[in-house]
């Protein structure tokens, strides 16, 4: 199977034509066509065979069949839960990673590609206000980056307390915004921690909540962490994290920070202020593959103290050893994982190509559309913003309209290839959102999107 033959030819011939014309396609198409269980199996079953079958056959199959069943987040017209918008760089060089089969587990085995992830962590710890200690890895989400960073938290609480190495003498508890995302919930299911869930009316976990919630509990000894949102899901917004900061400093909680979406506006200078006391936490993670540009899958995890995190998750084992004798830096001490792909390394080479500053402009640019779509909501009879953008979500509704209604507008778009832009709840209210982080996406595409409200 892995020798050269007439179908290996074939196969880079065929595949290397089509990411040719998939990467030099500015205007990807949005597609998400939904097709029935049936109708796939009808065209997919068998495809499998006992001996194989043409490459072009096969990736015809592909490009006809499953292609165009999946929408493309990297579409400007993908505006539904956080889009993504990789650059040609990064998709290029990963489509490079994965022929060479590279991976990043340890020093030892990927130096070279240990020291270029590191680099561009180095990066986002600097624009962060996280101290030269500062590092961490690449997993592969922010559910990957939560889990890994909240374990590391619940053992040095358990350190902190003398607890044994089992866990059971006592349940610990994280506290969290009503807004936080999901992730953090099942993390802390996985983990046998219970949630501290601070009321949120207004959707930001702040310091005046934090503080009331602590003070009505009895016994704050079983609190391991806290959790701050940069940029939440639903609706974009960034957390007090000054004032957390300042509590979880005074109760002497770890700190962590979920930026898996609105971390990256700390390249955004219009954006600084708003993260002021990020650089006081203790882990802090954001994916790259939101609105760093990057292909999935990607987070960016980083430790204050590293070290802390390396005694947690260090994988022990005879053939492991030659790693942690000869390692500087293994990439598999600082999460959950052992096997890992080179997920910062597109990353790496997209920033290099383009600059940090080319980073910048484009965060600001899709902050831009979402403040210039708010005015025009704002603007306009009939509409009605739900509240202010913090960063490229917009939430508004449309006076007047059910659930139902909603959903049909939704629908349409999607089924005339107009963008996809899915409805949300607002306070058990159906109401419509627009998630804006392609810099491309143009006023034209919004424009529309509100005149088929009418």
């Amino acid at each position: 199977m892995h020798q050269a033959d007439p179908t290996t030819d074939r196969v880079i011939s065929s595949v290397l034509r089509y990411v040719d014309y998939r990467l030099r396609t500015d205007d990807v198409p949005l597609d998400g066509q939904v097709r029935s269980r049936a109708e796939l199996d009808s065209c997919l079953g068998g495809v499998i065979r006992e001996q194989g079958r043409d490459p072009d056959e096969v990736l015809d199959l592909y490009t006809s069949v499953i292609a165009p069943t999946v929408l493309s987040a990297d579409s400007t017209r993908f505006l539904g839960f956080i889009p993504a918008a990789p650059t040609k760089a990064s998709l290029a060089f990963d489509a490079l990673a994965s022929s060479a089969s590279l991976q990043g587990i340890s020093w030892t085995e990927a130096s070279g590609i240990i020291a270029a992830e590191n680099s561009v962590l180095r990066i986002i710890a600097d624009e962060a206000g996280l101290p030269p200690s500062a590092g961490g890895c690449f997993v592969s989400g922010g559910s990957a980056g939560n889990l890994s960073a909240l374990a590391v938290a619940r053992e040095v609480a358990k350190s902190k307390a003398g607890d044994s190495s089992d866990g059971r003498r006592r349940t610990w508890r994280v506290v969290v915004g009503q807004s936080a995302h999901s992730s953090i919930l099942s993390t802390l299911r996985l983990l046998e921690m219970e949630p501290l869930v601070v009321h949120t009316p207004h959707h930001r976990l702040t310091a005046e909540a934090l503080a009331s919630a602590l003070a009505q509990e009895t016994d704050l000894s079983t609190v391991a962490a806290v959790v701050a949102t940069a940029g939440s899901a639903n609706a974009g917004m960034i957390d007090d994290l000054a004032g957390i900061a300042d509590l979880a400093q005074e109760f002497g909680f770890w700190l962590h920070v979920d930026g898996a979406y609105g971390g990256a506006g700390i390249f955004a200078p219009s954006l600084r202020p708003r993260f002021r006391g990020l650089e006081r936490a203790d882990s802090f993670i954001v994916d790259p593959h939101k609105w760093m540009f990057a292909p999935f899958d990607s987070c960016a995890l980083l430790y204050r103290t590293p070290a802390t995190a390396r005694t947690v998750h260090a994988q022990r084992a005879p053939y492991l050893e030659v790693l942690h004798a000869n390692g500087e830096w293994n990439p598999s001490d600082y999460a959950y994982h052992l096997t890992r792909r080179a997920r910062g390394l597109p990353l790496w080479f997209s920033m290099a190509v383009h600059g940090v500053g080319a980073y910048r402009e484009a965060i600001e640019a899709s902050l831009c559309l979402a403040e210039a779509t708010a005015d025009i909501i704002k603007d306009t009879a009939g509409l009605e913003l739900v509240c202010d953008p913090d960063l490229g979500v917009v939430l508004f509704r449309r006076l007047g309209w059910s659930t139902a209604d909603y959903h049909d507008w939704s629908a349409a778009l999607l089924t005339d290839q107009i963008a996809f832009a899915p409805p949300t709840t607002w306070h058990g209210e159906t109401v419509a959102r627009l998630a804006f982080l392609h810099p491309n996406t143009s006023m034209d595409i919004v424009k529309t999107i509100l005149a088929r409200m009418w």
